[in-house]
């Protein structure tokens, strides 16, 4: 079916949103289907919602976007005031080409950092379960799937490792003398706590890792295979006391670390990787410590990321013939249901005459008699498609087809 709807893109990131606002945003897999059921009274056709530690952003098909950002308000607990300081809000081939460039790491904290994708993915899957997701926007989320693989395998965008978990521990391995020897408690196993802990056993020699996560048999799968120590979550203030570098990656709400969990007085280094933040801030009182936010960490380019930038040109290249396709299938959406209904008039007036010649004439092969007929309603099909395809106002060439064969189409 064609569009009825516009296409907005509305929510906050980095761009405009520090951590904590980012942080106020900020939606849990638990709400979303909420919000998705919410949204269907509304008004809303289709809906997909991406929740990161760098965005909270919704792309729609709705009536208009104050519903959008009054839902996300509403779910979250982020404000309007808030949104109006730091909020972006776009329409129609805008909206489409944002999707595109977070899609493919374009427009990713790090650039390059292709693990968008996959949790776009999950969300593209939990509105179609729910029975959110329209032909247009599965087409279009499809087409953003097929650009990420294309700059992937025909650029250099996403060569070497660069990514928050690994730009952690670029971090440590330039500012910690003697890694190797220290000892790290890494504290909450979500995407990025795992990734950080394979790119520690890949990028160090460290062999005093130790991983806690408030579900022990998870820190135990990932444990058992890099062979790292795993204590309960009870162990966490005696484990902080050991601690030379506390790496805290939790999906909780709230902050989990804070200063009264601190029993030391050597040099410890707090990196938060976790959205919402989940280190008190209170933790700087303590003269010892030094903490570091995602946020600063991404700032902290290298030359990976400088060499990134030399392939952009070609990655949006690519991102413009996708949305060129996409914007061709659009064009001919608008049409298809007009060119369907002329076929099921052809077709039904092929079984009329048939039935009449066979009537007539007893003789007639029935089967030959169809394939010729189908065979001609399907070069008619054809020519009148190509037309439409060429025409400079298909709205008016839609509008004549449906005159010249009086039929009526489903839009």
């Amino acid at each position: 079916m064609p569009v009825t709807e516009p296409f907005y893109c509305i929510g906050v990131s980095y761009k405009k949103a520090d951590a904590a606002l980012r942080g106020r945003f900020s939606i849990t897999s638990r709400s979303i289907p909420f919000l998705l059921e919410e949204a269907k009274s509304k008004g809303v056709r289709s809906l997909v919602l991406s929740s990161t530690c760098n965005r909270t952003e919704l792309y729609a098909q709705a009536p208009n976007a104050a519903v959008l950002v009054a839902l996300l308000c509403k779910h979250s607990k982020g404000t309007e005031d808030d949104f109006n300081t730091a909020g972006i809000t776009l329409e129609g081939t805008a909206a489409i080409s944002h999707l595109f460039h977070v899609g493919t790491g374009l427009d990713s904290q790090i650039l390059g950092d292709f693990e968008i994708i996959s949790q776009l993915k999950k969300s593209f899957k939990v509105s179609k379960k729910n029975n959110m997701l329209s032909p247009f926007m599965e087409r279009m989320f499809n087409a953003v799937i097929q650009a990420s693989k294309r700059i992937k395998t025909e650029t250099e965008l996403s060569s070497g490792a660069t990514s928050v978990s690994y730009v952690s521990v670029r971090y440590m391995l330039d500012n910690i003398t003697d890694l190797d020897n220290k000892k790290i408690v890494l504290f909450g196993l979500g995407k990025i706590g795992r990734n950080t802990c394979e790119n520690l056993v890949k990028h160090t020699k460290n062999t005093s890792i130790t991983l806690i996560n408030r579900t022990r048999e998870r820190a135990e799968q990932l444990g058992g295979k890099f062979d790292i120590e795993v204590k309960d979550y009870a162990a966490l203030p005696v484990e902080i006391r050991k601690a030379d570098v506390l790496v805290v990656a939790t999906g909780a709400e709230k902050p989990t670390i804070a200063k009264s969990l601190i029993h030391t007085n050597k040099p410890l280094l707090i990196l938060d990787l976790s959205m919402p933040k989940n280190v008190n801030p209170n933790v700087l009182e303590l003269p010892n410590v030094k903490l570091l936010h995602l946020d600063e960490l991404s700032k902290m380019s290298d030359e990976t990321l400088m060499a990134r930038k030399k392939h952009v040109p070609q990655a949006e290249s690519i991102i413009a013939e996708t949305i060129s396709e996409f914007n061709q299938w659009l064009e001919t959406r608008k049409f298809t249901p007009a060119l369907v209904a002329v076929k099921k008039l052809m077709e039904d007036i092929q079984q009329q005459e048939l039935e009449a010649h066979r009537k007539k004439n007893p003789s007639l092969d029935p089967n030959a008699a169809l394939v010729v007929s189908e065979r001609l309603i399907q070069k008619l099909t054809n020519r009148m498609a190509t037309h439409l395809r060429e025409s400079t106002n298909t709205g008016e060439s839609v509008k004549a087809l449906k005159t010249l064969f009086n039929v009526t189409a489903d839009e």
